[in-house]
């Protein structure tokens, strides 16, 4: 009898604890690998595709500027994602994602899966893939500096031109959602050779981590209906490791302009969101009631301090309801919103520099 009692009390335990997990939209599923094909491309990248001060804004660059009737195109490296090993066919980016821009393709897990990365270097120069947030050996690391290791461990802290390396990072429970976090938060990568000539130049990718069991089968958050990555990044044109190529397309390099004119330096810091300036953002589209979530991050620049303001709308941060969010340096943020106020809302950086700079999109709500 007391043998048939326990039974049945660890069987309704257990029927129980499926219920809570039921009732947190968990659900049980075997760890996965994830397997990405990512090449650094060599791209002429366009800042303003459309045009310049898409937004109508009085007072900004593409408003006064000698050039403002004239692209911003400059040499770039940017990850982005192919089909297979052979990186001769590049996956094509579904419209949901168009807005991602410079940003290299979406990597996304769940806690307790791993992810396996096939690394082609497709330009001229030496770069790597180095991820925040997830757990890496020595080998998967992709950052150059003496840690004390040689042979094997230090290939993936620079890969050549033209070589490949497969890097392999895990999903540990510290790498997702803590108690009080949404079910998906977001990390990054980028490439760690020369760090900050690296990101100037544009290798820099999103990671979306969820909560083990929290996912649909496209690996999106079953409790959000639109995801959104937003990456407000000063783009330093100077520090690129395309610098002089860049200038002597534009007719504009002398051997000491980067030290000796600090005008031309600002002329050439593009204050962007995802590389895209003055509204050429992809229109980023919702409708009145649907679970939204934004992902924000921001570069490495000493002026990457930011401020972005939704107009229109409230999100919830950290439990606040709140229209301004502060992004530091290297900063990544999540905030969901439930829009209810129907139109078109301007979305930018309140810093007045960077505002005034053309980092500035806009979205719309539909009913």
């Amino acid at each position: 009898m007391r043998n048939r009692i326990a039974a049945t009390a660890s069987v309704i335990s257990f029927l129980c604890l499926c219920v809570a997990a039921s009732a947190q939209g968990v659900r049980s599923r075997l760890p996965q690998l994830h397997t990405y094909y990512i090449a650094a491309d060599e791209v002429e990248w366009d800042y303003t595709p459309n045009g310049r001060n898409l937004a109508g804004i009085p007072e900004v660059e593409g408003s006064e500027d000698s050039e403002g009737a004239g692209h911003r195109r400059y040499l770039k490296a940017i990850y982005r994602e192919y089909t297979d090993d052979t990186f001769k066919t590049l996956k094509r980016r579904s419209p949901e994602w168009e807005h991602l821009g410079i940003l290299g393709p979406l990597i996304r897990a769940e806690v307790g899966d791993t992810i396996k990365v096939v690394f082609k270097n497709n330009t001229k120069i030496v770069c790597t893939m180095h991820p925040h947030g997830l757990k890496y050996a020595k080998n998967s690391e992709g950052a150059m500096y003496n840690d004390g290791t040689s042979g094997a461990d230090k290939k993936d802290d620079a890969v050549p031109p033209g070589e490949t390396y497969i890097y392999l990072w895990s999903v540990p429970e510290s790498a997702g959602p803590d108690r009080d976090d949404p079910t998906s938060i977001l990390w990054m990568y980028h490439s760690h050779f020369v760090e900050p000539r690296d990101m100037n130049t544009g290798l820099i990718g999103p990671i979306i981590i969820s909560r083990q069991g929290s996912t649909k089968p496209d690996g999106t958050p079953r409790d959000v209906d639109r995801e959104f990555i937003l990456d407000f990044a000063i783009f330093d044109e100077t520090e690129s490791l395309y610098f002089e190529a860049n200038m002597m397309n534009q007719r504009k390099y002398s051997p000491d302009v980067r030290v000796t004119d600090p005008i031309f330096r600002l002329r050439n810091l593009l204050y962007s969101i995802n590389g895209l300036i003055e509204a050429n953002l992809p229109m980023v589209t919702m409708k009145k009631g649907e679970r939204v979530r934004w992902y924000l991050l921001s570069n490495s620049n000493e002026d990457d301090v930011h401020a972005v303001h939704w107009h229109g709308e409230r999100a919830t941060l950290n439990h606040m309801r709140t229209d301004t969010v502060n992004l530091g340096p290297m900063a990544m943020v999540v905030a969901d919103m439930v829009p209810g106020n129907v139109g078109k809302w301007l979305l930018h950086c309140h810093v007045n520099e960077h505002f005034q700079g053309g980092m500035v999109a806009l979205f719309t709500v539909l009913p």
